[in-house]
């Protein structure tokens, strides 16, 4: 009998855990790091019982949005429900049906991950659903930082400040770009809402930047461990 914990790892999971292992030091200068913006689309908010029906990831180097970077995957579920979730995305059972094996898109997505830093807007529930995924495939957690555009807001924009009111809810991407006088990009679509992310983080970087008046250090952000 072979037991779970000595089976051997396929060689992505390997791969990610070993880039993980290199880290990124607190005190680097944002703009020298290459950031991963993702956002998904699920069938719903359970972590347990509901699946990811398409994601997307872009990278951010260099002050710059790397367009060309940009991947967009629509999922397979044998199972797509049609509920509140699906009038949001709009990802139909029929499109799911059409998608690729998840399996293959989340071998995909630790490649493009490795040690970098991740980046999303209410990122919690899109980093927890990715994990759950990758620990059903592949045996293993996602590792590594990640970092709340919605939070950032609250840290850079005063329409945001924590108020100490117990039920105050992080910005929505509406309202980040509303204040920041951003076009959004394909709402509630991954790769529209992805590459939106990316602009606001870009655009809370700069202000971070000219209120410091020194480069923006991974320290001075609101970042998390998985």
């Amino acid at each position: 009998m072979i037991w779970p914990f000595n089976r051997k790892l396929e060689p992505v999971a390997a791969e990610y855990l070993a880039a993980c292992k290199q880290g990124v030091p607190k005190g680097v200068d944002v703009a020298d790091l290459t950031v991963l913006v993702i956002d998904a689309e699920t069938t719903g908010f359970s972590l347990d019982n509901d699946r990811l029906l398409s994601l997307a990831t872009i990278e951010v180097a260099e002050r710059e949005i790397h367009v060309r970077s940009a991947k967009d995957w629509l999922i397979y579920q044998n199972v797509a429900p049609v509920n509140e979730a699906m009038k949001v995305h709009g990802i139909l059972p029929s499109d799911t049906a059409k998608g690729r094996p998840e399996k293959e898109v989340l071998g995909e997505f630790l490649k493009s991950l490795g040690s970098r830093l991740l980046v999303g807007h209410h990122i919690k529930f899109d980093a927890g659903m990715l994990s759950v995924a990758v620990k059903r495939h592949y045996g293993i957690k996602l590792r590594g930082r990640v970092l709340d555009t919605a939070l950032l807001a609250m840290q850079e924009l005063p329409a945001f400040h924590k108020t100490g009111y117990a039920n105050q809810k992080p910005p929505s991407l509406e309202d980040v770009c509303t204040s920041l006088n951003l076009p959004m990009m394909d709402r509630h679509t991954a790769a529209g809402d992805a590459f939106t992310t990316a602009a606001i983080f870009l655009a809370l970087c700069a202000r971070l930047r000219k209120r410091l008046e020194r480069p923006v250090r991974l320290e001075d952000l609101p970042v998390t461990k998985f």
